[in-house]
């Protein structure tokens, strides 16, 4: 098992920016693509963003130029860089990881990824 826990999240005005964390445990984490996604109230869950092992990334449309994924192996942790943020942007905010490998859109879909946190809020105010 692998064990996920972000943190970052908070209230920040339209324009502003947030820095999430993912914090993991239990596995290598070395050896998993780390993903980031999202739920508004009413809405499903989508994707934000995805990182490889080998740091290669990919972004959903909306938020390409706005957000950047990274992660630090040394410190088993993947990070979400949210600048400009929009009031479309308030949900809460999910990481994953994911064993088998991805590229582009294969990396969108919730049902490659096996491991998941319990999510932090963002609230953007307009």
């Amino acid at each position: 098992q692998m064990q996920l826990v972000e943190s970052g999240g908070g209230l920040v005005q339209a324009g502003g920016s947030l820095r999430l964390s993912c914090a993991a445990s239990g596995r290598t984490f070395s050896s998993y693509g780390m993903g980031w996604f999202r739920q508004a109230p009413g809405k499903e869950r989508e994707f934000v963003a995805h990182i490889t092992r080998t740091g290669s990334t990919t972004y959903t449309d909306s938020v390409k130029g706005r957000f950047t994924i990274s992660r630090d192996n040394a410190k088993n942790t993947v990070y979400l860089q949210m600048n400009s943020l929009k009031p479309e942007d308030t949900a809460v905010y999910y990481c994953a990881a994911r064993l088998n490998y991805c590229s582009g859109s294969g990396c969108d879909q919730r049902q490659g990824y096996a491991y998941w946190g319990q999510g932090t809020q963002v609230t953007v105010s307009s």
